[in-house]
């Protein structure tokens, strides 16, 4: 090993034994206000951990729930599922049927026949098409339903019910004495499907079914919330209403001032990175146990099983992105705090990312491209430079509402691009700046 490496090295252990005598002296010259700290900083961040979960979920039933175009884009997606597709074909055929007596049109129609003054053999064979010109018409109600819920312009179609349904849902959760819609005989929300069965109807006449022009305006739904869950629904939205926008804010001032006050923050920041993480992984559980229960629940006579799952999935989709993207988040916390924490293998992280970047620096500095004056002022502020960076990521990711994955992402990968940048910009000042392999602690 080279004698500038061993100086290198011995220097950073000296650096390393000095910072823990340094830790030593406070604790031992400040117990009981060190011991408060703490003791304060680990209350205010369990509280963080114990709220983030209410803090998601009231502000995902904020967004999914009170915003319309965010409901109809979040259910929109139904449209392409199969179960819900035959789910709804059925209930549309069940409702044509119903408000149409094909059987007794057909029959009707026949008997007229027969009344004429026909030969027998006609009059019989009049009494045996009967029955397959009823099949035949049923076939071609089925088919054009069939098409129509499997067709591309469903979706437009289905989003129409879903904005009509929305303002409806709205009303009813509300209370609301003066809407125009309330709740049914047994407590039942619904999707409305008029403006589906007006569109098969139209289909059907198209099709040259002169018989569907009897079909009459149909005021027909499917089930969206029962009478069991609808005061759970009702709680939710008044709570997603009164605390879904500033919980979050509460959550992360609770998070920045436990960490503040500790007397170690790096341990605080992995504190906080690990308990955030478990109490998101908590409720990604949750939201997996509830599915169970409420497949298990769920009777074939209220929505088949698999359109269950398929509505439950596509409900929850966006809520599991966004405690995805929080885990994420979580672990990179507890990540960086501990790699700026005092253990030997962060030490030793650091100092090989310190000689690395004085080694890219040299690099730059021999290839003329040495900053000057700008390099000692980005030296001088870094630290500055740096809470700024992450108060900046810190707010990126707040403030993007929903929080994804990718977002998160991009504000992690900027982060990181501006740290690296400030780390080839500065120069470190003192009579060390000029040494090979001279390094500056990261802390």
């Amino acid at each position: 090993m080279s004698e500038t490496g061993e100086l290198a090295q011995l220097r950073e252990r000296l650096d390393a034994l000095e910072s823990e005598n340094t830790d030593l002296k406070r604790e031992k010259g400040r117990p009981a206000g060190a011991r408060s700290r703490t003791a304060a900083a680990v209350i205010l961040i369990l509280l963080a951990a114990l709220l983030a979960p209410a803090a998601v979920v009231s502000t995902w039933v904020r967004a999914e729930l009170i915003d319309t175009d965010r409901f109809v884009s979040g259910l929109a997606p139904l449209a392409e599922k199969p179960a819900v597709q035959s789910y709804i074909a059925d209930e549309v055929v069940v409702a044509i049927e119903g408000s149409l007596d094909i059987e007794a049109v057909v029959h009707d129609a026949v008997s007229g026949l027969k009344a004429l003054d026909l030969p027998p053999q006609a009059t019989a064979a009049f009494g045996l098409l009967e029955g397959p010109a009823v099949h035949g018409i049923q076939s071609i109600v089925r088919t054009t339903v069939d098409r129509m819920v499997a067709s591309p312009q469903f979706a437009q179609i289905w989003e129409v019910a879903l904005r009509q349904t929305h303002a409806r849902a709205i009303a009813v959760i509300q209370g609301d004495p003066n809407s125009a819609v309330q709740l049914s005989g047994d407590g039942t929300v619904s999707i409305e499907l008029g403006t589906i069965i007006a569109e098969a109807k139209t289909l059907l006449v198209a099709q040259g079914v002169d018989l569907a022009t009897l079909i009459p305006e149909i005021d027909k739904s499917i089930p969206l919330v029962t009478s069991d869950s609808l005061t759970q629904v009702r709680t939710a939205y008044s709570f997603a209403t009164a605390v879904g926008y500033w919980l979050p804010w509460l959550v992360l001032a609770l998070l920045v001032g436990g960490i503040a006050i500790a007397t170690r923050r790096s341990r605080a920041a992995l504190g906080a990175g690990i308990g955030l993480a478990a109490s998101f992984l908590l409720l990604l559980a949750g939201i997996g146990t509830g599915k169970v229960f409420f497949l298990a629940t769920v009777s074939p006579a209220f929505m088949p099983v698999a359109t269950a799952e398929a509505l439950f999935g596509q409900v929850t989709v966006n809520i599991h992105a966004i405690l995805v993207a929080l885990v994420v988040l979580s672990c990179v916390i507890a990540l960086a705090a501990w790699l700026f924490g005092g253990s030997r293998q962060a030490r030793a992280m650091r100092g090989a990312a310190n000689r690395g970047f004085a080694r890219l620096r040299g690099g730059l500095d021999r290839l003329h491209l040495d900053p000057g004056p700008v390099g000692t002022w980005v030296d001088r502020l870094r630290p500055a430079i740096w809470f700024v960076a992450v108060a900046v990521t810190v707010l990126a990711v707040f403030l993007n509402r929903p929080i994804s994955l990718g977002g998160v992402t991009a504000a992690l990968v900027w982060l990181v691009v501006a740290l690296v940048a400030v780390e080839l910009l500065r120069r470190p000042r003192g009579p060390e700046a000029g040494k090979p392999g001279a390094t500056q602690q990261i802390s």
